[in-house]
């Protein structure tokens, strides 16, 4: 794949050989969002849209869609060059894209969002600064104690442990394994694509229409995880009952304290496997990365996930922020 040209910038393919270039910079960081780990993007982009460019001394990762240049993540570099990076992806952004509108940052943290106000020269002051772009809040990740995930403990989990009780009663004989990628590639695919019907089934109207927009993309990260899961050091596990695959989920480390659920699949009929996985993967994670976070990732602006990701108690909420040119 060619790297692409634009406004003499060269930007690379973004692929399994930037893993170390990207997590260069990432380590330098204070960061606990999902979206900062190199697989949590890699997966998620189709083969030939992500690019990235080393511009003022800082990581920036865009993204093609439909011919328009977006960054997925801000420069990833020190405070000092961040701003002045800044200015030039949306330089960069504004000479390939059809309008200018459509250039924008996306999944900026607080922390971010500060450096960029304030770390500004003599010549740009903070006022200029606001009068160039918008700072829109978008959504939020959800991060929970994985002590409490473990004990749930108190009534507020009280459903919780109802449903994983019920979980191991119906099903005594169920199994646990860590995730194979090549033993338990078919089967976690199988079981996808029942997700899919299932979710569809079940949703409102309007929800499931805009669910089924985003599912070829969920797919193809579902196979890049499975084809590149050693290469991404991603940890896992998945539950059979009856030798048919009813879960699986899949995550990684963010820092030294927390660790991130990237994906997770469940069969929608098998009542309390949902809960059951996402309790047995919280001891996982502890155990293998010592981990005392586990951050979930947003809900994507789905009121069901919403109400989901709510009712385990998040420790804290973490926002995310997009920025636009005026």
């Amino acid at each position: 794949m060619a790297n692409l040209i634009v406004n003499k910038q060269s930007l690379k393919p973004f692929t399994i050989a930037t893993k170390p270039i990207i997590e260069e910079y990432l380590a330098k960081l204070d960061v606990e969002l999902s979206d900062y780990t190199f697989a949590a993007n890699f997966i998620w982009l189709a083969n030939s849209s992500g690019f990235y460019a080393i511009i003022n001394k800082c990581f920036c990762l865009f993204i093609m869609t439909g011919g328009e240049l977006t960054m997925l993540l801000p420069p990833l570099g020190k405070k000092k060059h961040i701003t002045a990076a800044i200015v030039k992806c949306f330089a960069i952004m504004n000479a390939n894209n059809s309008s200018y509108y459509y250039a924008r940052i996306d999944y900026v943290q607080s922390a971010m969002i500060e450096e960029f106000l304030l770390e500004t020269d003599e010549a740009q002051s903070m006022f200029e600064m606001l009068e160039s772009y918008i700072i829109e809040k978008k959504l939020v990740d959800y991060i929970y104690e994985i002590n409490a995930l473990i004990d749930l403990r108190g009534n507020s989990y009280h459903t919780k442990r109802t449903e994983i009780n019920k979980f191991i009663k119906s099903y005594p004989d169920h199994v646990i394994e860590k995730l194979d990628s090549v033993k338990h590639r078919e089967d976690i695919m199988n079981l996808f694509s029942k997700w899919v019907s299932d979710r569809v089934k079940y949703m409102p109207k309007e929800e499931a229409e805009v669910f089924l927009e985003g599912i070829h993309q969920e797919r193809h990260a579902v196979k890049q995880m499975l084809k590149y899961y050693e290469e991404l050091n991603l940890i896992g596990l998945v539950i059979y009952i009856n030798d048919e695959l009813k879960g699986f989920t899949v995550g990684e480390k963010i820092n030294d304290i927390t660790a991130t659920v990237i994906i997770e699949k469940t069969d929608f009929e098998v009542l309390g496997c949902a809960q059951f996985i996402f309790r047995e993967f919280s001891k996982m994670l502890k155990e293998f990365y010592a981990s005392e976070y586990i951050n979930v990732g947003d809900d994507m602006g789905f009121e069901n996930l919403r109400k989901v990701k709510m009712s385990y108690r998040p420790f804290k909420l973490v926002p995310k922020y997009t920025i636009y040119q005026k």
